[in-house]
């Protein structure tokens, strides 16, 4: 991947090399007008997106500095240039340097469709040609160049460390299985937590980086350290192999070969997640169910205790209406905005509101149904005193799950509903409420 990214951004320059002069004219190639980042890299994630089949393919061109598949990249990618990160303070000095009569002029350098789309968004060119023929810039040019330093606020919102909460997940068994009078167990399900928290983050990355063009449509991801282009593309590239390597070494060297196996599919899933499955109706939404109860089963692996039928079962059901929640309030917003469109990246339109909530809800009454034959079976009284007192946990949920869905009917769930009850005091008083049934029963 370091070869990778070498080769992505073969085409970088500093800044004195980002205006050519030939003392009449202005020559600007498109990657010296973008913030730290180049039109070779945007394209090659938009393929990798679009046709990743293709992608693929050019994996070996895109490695190489000489070859660098400039035509196939212009001619598949599809770019789309109203929302590439420009450097508005060289667009702003072309502007006044035309306004003054000097003649500004393109060179497409490779990518002449993507120029010619540049040309006409951006409206400040007299001419676009093929090549520039020199690389001196004007000292006047280098004060509006100089692109944004990553801050470690930016990165941390790249990891979305406080998106490690689901990871929290993994603890489940060691709860259920009142394992956590163990300190050796408890520490397997901490290194389990930090495996799963460095490939979370990794792939959070690589999605960003996929989605980086539809992000940038939207309201609130646009800001998103990649989309907004405060951290280059080609620094998330490398971070992609560190997070997920290291979370995969953790996992081999002081785990069970089994938790490694879960960790690798966990991988894979997501991979598919965000290459063609997210935008895949119904399909994604279990997907992100199966995701959220693998981590459940992982951490079973972790500790080497045996999972539970009921346990699955409730939080297949119970992750598959919270992931139905997430849906409905991104087009609860497209809708709210007039949109009429299908969500971008996505497999719904946003008429599908009303049959959304009803599976929505209707999953999270079934996890409860679960919950409620799960105190009647055998062997719950191997593990409880009072089993029957379980039957209290139901109703807090009903309420919780019911609250979840009238907050996001009412357009109150901006955000991942898992993040949303962390932060909610309702939610807490809730949870703390359920642990203290579960207590009492054991």
């Amino acid at each position: 991947m370091g070869q990778m990214r070498a080769g992505l951004n073969s085409d970088t320059h500093s800044p004195e090399e980002v205006i050519a002069s030939d003392g009449s004219a202005l020559v600007v190639e498109p990657r010296w007008l973008l913030r730290n980042n180049s039109v070779g890299i945007e394209a090659a994630l938009v393929l990798a997106r679009r046709q990743p089949e293709k992608f693929l393919l050019l994996i070996p061109a895109l490695l190489s500095r000489r070859r660098f598949p400039r035509q196939e990249l212009d001619e598949s990618s599809l770019l789309d240039v109203s929302v590439l990160p420009y450097d508005e303070g060289a667009i702003r000095f072309l502007r006044e340097e035309r306004r003054r009569g000097r003649r500004i002029v393109l060179a497409a350098n490779g990518f002449p469709d993507t120029a010619a789309r540049i040309a006409r968004h951006l409206n400040v060119f007299d001419e676009v040609v093929e090549r520039s023929s020199t690389k001196t810039a004007p000292a006047s040019l280098k004060a509006g160049l100089n692109p944004p330093r990553s801050r470690l606020r930016d990165w941390l919102r790249a990891l979305r460390l406080h998106q490690w909460l689901k990871n929290l997940l993994v603890l489940v068994p060691l709860v259920a299985s009142h394992r956590y009078i163990y300190p050796i167990a408890v520490f397997d399900a901490l290194l389990a937590i930090l495996c799963f928290g460095m490939m979370a983050s990794g792939v959070y990355i690589l999605n960003d980086l996929l989605d980086i063009s539809d992000d940038r449509h939207h309201l609130t991801k646009r800001k998103r350290p990649f989309a907004a282009a405060t951290l280059p593309i080609g620094k998330g590239l490398f971070a992609i192999p560190l997070l997920t390597a290291g979370s995969l070494l953790i996992a081999v060297w002081l785990l069970p070969p089994r938790f490694g196996l879960a960790l690798i599919g966990y991988l894979g899933l997501t991979l598919a997640y965000s290459l063609t499955l997210k935008r895949r109706m119904v399909i994604d939404v279990i997907v992100l169910a199966v995701l959220y109860t693998l981590r459940i089963i992982a951490g079973g692996y972790a500790i080497s205790v045996p999972l539970s039928f009921w346990l699955l079962a409730f939080s297949m059901f119970l992750f598959l209406s919270l992931a139905l929640v997430k849906r409905y309030a991104e087009l609860f917003q497209a809708q709210a905005a007039g949109s009429t469109e299908k969500a971008r990246g996505r497999g719904y339109w946003p008429n599908d509101l009303n049959m959304i909530a009803s599976l929505g809800a209707a999953a999270g009454y079934m996890a409860i149904m679960v919950l409620a034959l799960y105190v009647n079976d055998p062997g719950t009284t191997q593990l409880y005193a009072q089993p029957k007192l379980i039957w209290f946990a139901c109703p807090l949920l009903l309420m919780w799950v019911s609250r979840v869905w009238m907050l996001a009917h009412r357009g109150h769930m901006n955000e991942d509903p898992l993040v949303f009850a962390v932060r909610d005091r309702v939610s807490l008083i809730i949870g703390a409420l359920v642990l203290c049934v579960f207590w009492a029963a054991g």
